[in-house]
Parts: C-alpha cells; structure tokens; sequence
C-alpha cells in the first residue's frame, strides 16, 4: 500500500459494495459503493490509455469538489499520471497559466461555466488534447467529451490488464500531484509531491488520532487543498471512512444535519462565522437566558481546562456540567449533526479563543500546521495532547527546528521534490537540506509550536518595530461588529487597519440608535458609527503593546471576497492586492 492506487485498490477489496462516497442530486444524497467508484476509476484509467496518457503526463482537475473529481484524481496517479488540481473559482487566465505551464493533456471540468473558461484560453494551450465535462455537458466542439462517453471508452478498451499493469508499475518515489500554491505575493508555483509524501502523511497522522471506518465525513474544503486532499479526501479512504459533498457555505448547516459526521475539515473562517452566530443569537435571547448561557459557558470553561490539563472533574463541577450540557450544550451540539468528535482547523492560525470557546461547549477543534510543499502536515493537536493556540507538536517522522531568525525549517518523508520547472524557486525553499517555511513560529517548554506570523507578511514600523498583523487582526475578528481586518504599517509611523463591518449587527445596533442611512456607504462614513467602531478597537486591543493599536482605520461598504481578487480559494487576504485597490484609503490615514 506505498501508493496513493495501491491504498484506494487495497480498501475497495475491504470494504466492496459498502458505501464509499455519497454527493446531492436534485436534493437528495446519491451513495456510490467502493465497488461502484472504483470500476468508474479503473473504466476512466483504460479510457485515458486509450487516449495515450503516458506515465508522467499531467491530467488537470478544474471543478467543485465531487465524487467524480475523486475518481478522476485517483484514476490518473493509479496509471502513473500526474494529478494537477484547480481551483473552481479561479479566472480563465489563471486557469490558462497553470493548464499550460503544467503541460496538461486532459482538462476535466465541473460545469459549463468551467468549460466555457477553458474554451475561452484553449488556443493558447498547445499541449492540451481533450476537455472532460464531469457533469455530461455536450457540445459540438471537437476537443470536448463528456464523463460518460470516456467511461464508454474504457468499457470498450481491449486490454482490461493494462490498469493493473499501470497501477504496479507505480512506484512510491514517483511524482504525484502538481499542486499550486495559491498566489498570495505573486504567480502561482507548482509543488510537486510524490506518492511517499502523500502516504507518509496519511499513515502517520492516522496513527495520533483514532480514526473509524464507521465514521462519516462531511467534505467542504476544495479538494485543491491540500489539507482537505490528505485529511478529508485520502486519509478517509485510508480508514475506511464514508465521504459526503458539501454543497457550499451556504448549505453548510444543511448538510451537516443531514449527514451528522463524526468530524470535518475546515479554515478558521467557519469557526469564526459560527462563534459569531452562536452569540448573536444569544444576544437576542432574554437577558435570563443569556444569563443562564453565560454560566454554562464559565462552567464548560472550568471543565476544559481540568480535561485539557489531564485531571480529574470534581463531583460538584461534574454536576453543574451536567445541568449545562442539558440546557445549552446539547442543542448546539444537535446543530452540529449529534455525532460529531472534532473538527479540524488548518490553512491559517484559529484564534485561541475561539478554540477555547467551541471547547467549552464541548467542541473539540484540532488545529494543525503545514503547507502544501509538506504534504501538509508537520504539527497537530490530537484528542490526548492539546493545547489551545498551539498548533500541536511535531507528528513522528517530521523534523523541525527554529532559525535564527525565527524562520521554521522542516524536514521529512512528506516534503516537496520541488517546484515545477522552477529550480532557482526550489534551490531556495530546500536550502541546506530543510524546507524553508516562510513562517514564524516558536516552540514552548513541552514541544508545541505555536505560529506568530509569516515572515513576509510581518510589519517593521518606521521606528524599527516588529509586528505580526495576524495576530492583530484575529482578537478584532473576535468583535461581533467586525467580520474582516487587514492591518496595515510597513514602514510607516503607526499601524491602521482597513475593516469591514459585520453589516448584519451593526446595522442592528445603527436602527436601534436612531441612526438614518440611506446605504452602507453612508452607514460607514457616519461619525457615530466610526466612533463606536473605535470603543470596539480599543476594547479588544486594550491587552497590546502599545506600539501594536490601530490608530487609524477605515470601514469599508462591501465585504472583501475570492471573487474581487481579495481573497485566495482558501480565504487568506491577498494584502498586496488589497493595498493595491484601496491605496487612496490607505494614504489618507497617513496623511497630514
């Protein structure tokens, strides 16, 4: 089982016409056995044979996450090819950039809308043969298939043989996946990961936290990323674990009552939308059940600590846990689908006391750190070891020490081979023989490292300060009234921050103070508004150094999103892009 084929091919044995993966269709949940997904895998595997796919050759991957991007991802390493996962929200031209400088064969895409970007950038992709629609869009372009019609093609291969002689042929060192990184400080960078990497990660990780084959899995992330590719994608088929399709955010809660998993994957922004739901709603309710909320929450806290630090609950804190887990607890816990053990959290730091928070209701976040050039996974917490605002401690295999500079530095079986036709690229990330993370980080006196920043992110004031922004940006995130912050200061005087509000309940706060506004420009602009926003700032940052308030900031009228260019796939802030677009703003914070 050294492959990522080998592994599907060993559990499709184990498990048969159990229910392997189940995806929405006209608002019902359609299951696939094992059975059912892998002769998808192994007809789409002899189709591409047929179509001269080589050991080696690129098959791009441009859709939302479904079970037939995971056929098609599993069919193209099962025969030696290479996976080159896309984003579904990206533009044609980024699509185009990483189609071409792949040198990709065969386009799978999601939709129409996915096959039109394609089509649009298709004359300047001279290595691309076919376009794939996984939903069976038809059209009369001659490059275009449908999913059906290449299942056909493989049904009616002669040479049924030839995909288990591809399969053995892989060997664990082999490349993998393409996987580019998401383009925050520039264009995007193709990390090439090997099988080795992929399983050593898998095996390892399942090894900390007990994972069941009775488990059912809610998938959210996109499977271009590569925490939801390891963990939420092979790492379930690794343990035998029944994988669902999240519609969107938007069917989110939907779907998590209706699949009711056990755990699921996600970046910090869902734990934070839900931390700021869940006290909404609580502040609409009558001061008496706030009151009773807000015990239940100091006696879950209380409960945490002793459970996080290993010791034994007494009998009278026990009862009240018990008193609070019935009136409040459990029905957030329902919300959650009734079965859950832990979510898990990566793709950025998660605040500590949200983690807190969600522990105390009975929640348990695991929060991890790696990257896509690892494979992901360097640190984790895991049920028996965790620590709140830590990222865990190094996994068994990984090595990891601290430049001088704080720079974290990795070695280990799930590192990168490199970056794709980028040798000076690779030459500086594997210096010395350690992958150099970018990031900032530190280790306590118990081994668990904790994330201050990234390195290229970090703000050197005009007085010679270091400041982490996201460390800033996350307590004012932890503000009902804001719902995103990006800091700014780089080598200027002082820092300022650009906000955008939580509209839903500072509108409230707005109609409830008689204030008049005709729009949410004029909302923003209003001085009572802004000075109420400024108690709020000040309020969250009152524990800071002084050199790391805000002295001025802006409310801006529109949230910053993916598709406005703010926004990677995985919801980081683009700040160069940011910076860029509201330049004028930023200036007049700094004028005079």
């Amino acid at each position: 089982m050294d492959t990522v084929g080998a592994m599907l091919k060993s559990r499709v044995e184990k498990y048969g016409d159990r229910v392997m993966m189940k995806k929405k269709v006209e608002g019902a949940w359609e299951e696939f056995s094992w059975n059912e997904f892998y002769d998808n895998v192994h007809n789409l595997g002899l189709a591409m044979i047929s179509m001269g796919i080589q050991p080696g050759d690129r098959i791009a991957i441009f859709s939302a996450n479904s079970p037939e991007w995971q056929m098609t991802d599993m069919t193209a390493v099962s025969i030696g090819a290479v996976d080159v996962p896309l984003y579904a929200t990206i533009t044609p031209k980024q699509a185009e950039y990483i189609i071409k400088d792949s040198g990709s064969r065969i386009v799978f895409v999601g939709t129409e809308d996915h096959l039109n970007r394609v089509l649009q950038v298709k004359g300047n992709l001279p290595d691309l043969m076919k376009i794939v629609t996984l939903d069976n869009t038809a059209s009369d372009n001659p490059y275009v298939l449908t999913f059906d019609q290449v299942l056909k093609m493989g049904e009616d291969y002669s040479d049924k043989g030839e995909f288990d002689r591809r399969l053995d042929a892989v060997k664990i060192d082999d490349l993998c996946s393409i996987v580019y990184t998401s383009g925050t400080t520039g264009p995007p960078k193709g990390v090439m990961t090997t099988h080795k990497n992929y399983m050593s990660n898998v095996s390892t990780v399942s090894t900390l936290i007990d994972i069941s084959d009775t488990h059912d899995v809610l998938s959210f992330l996109p499977l271009s990323h590569s925490l939801e590719r390891m963990s939420g994608y092979y790492g379930a088929v690794y343990n035998g674990c029944t994988i669902s399709h999240a519609g969107s955010m938007d069917t989110l809660v939907d779907d998590i009552g209706e699949i009711k998993p056990h755990w699921m994957v996600s970046v910090p922004r869902l734990y934070e939308k839900v931390n700021a739901g869940v006290l909404a709603n609580i502040e609409s309710e009558s001061p008496l059940k706030q009151k009773v909320f807000h015990w239940a929450v100091g006696v879950g806290r209380q409960v945490s600590q002793l459970q996080v630090a290993h010791k034994s609950i007494p009998a009278g804190l026990k009862f009240k846990h018990m008193i609070a887990n019935k009136l409040v607890f459990s029905k957030i816990y329902e919300k959650m689908g009734g079965r859950l053990i832990f979510f898990v959290s990566g793709g950025a730091p998660l605040a500590k006391e949200i983690a807190e928070f969600f522990h105390a209701m009975g929640i348990l976040i695991l929060e991890g750190y790696g990257l896509t050039e690892t494979s992901p996974v360097l640190t984790c917490n895991t049920p028996d070891s965790v620590r709140f605002g830590s990222v865990g401690k190094v996994i068994p295999e990984v090595e990891i020490k601290i430049a001088e500079d704080g720079e974290i530095l990795a070695k280990g079986p799930n590192i990168m081979l490199g970056y794709w036709n980028k040798p000076t690229e690779t030459a500086e990330a594997l210096a010395g023989g350690w992958f150099h993370t970018g990031d900032i980080g530190e280790f306590d006196a118990d081994g668990y490292l904790y994330i201050t920043d990234r390195k290229k992110d970090l703000i050197v004031t005009a007085g010679g300060k270091n400041i982490a922004p996201q460390n800033i940006e996350n307590q004012l995130k932890l503000d009902k009234y804001i719902e995103q912050v990006c800091v700014i200061g780089d080598k200027r005087k002082y820092l300022s921050a650009l906000i955008v509000p939580n509209f839903e309940e500072l509108e409230a706060w707005a109609n409830k103070e008689g204030i008049s506004y005709p729009d949410r420009m004029a909302l923003v602009m209003n001085d009572r508004v802004n000075l109420f926003i400024r108690e709020r700032i000040d309020e969250q940052l009152k524990e800071f150094d002084r050199h790391e308030g805000i002295t001025k900031f802006t409310l801006l009228p529109q949230e910053m999103t993916e598709a406005g260019g703010f926004l990677t796939p995985t919801l980081k802030v683009k700040r160069k892009e940011v910076s860029r677009a509201f330049a004028d703003d930023i200036n007049k914070m700094y004028s005079g």
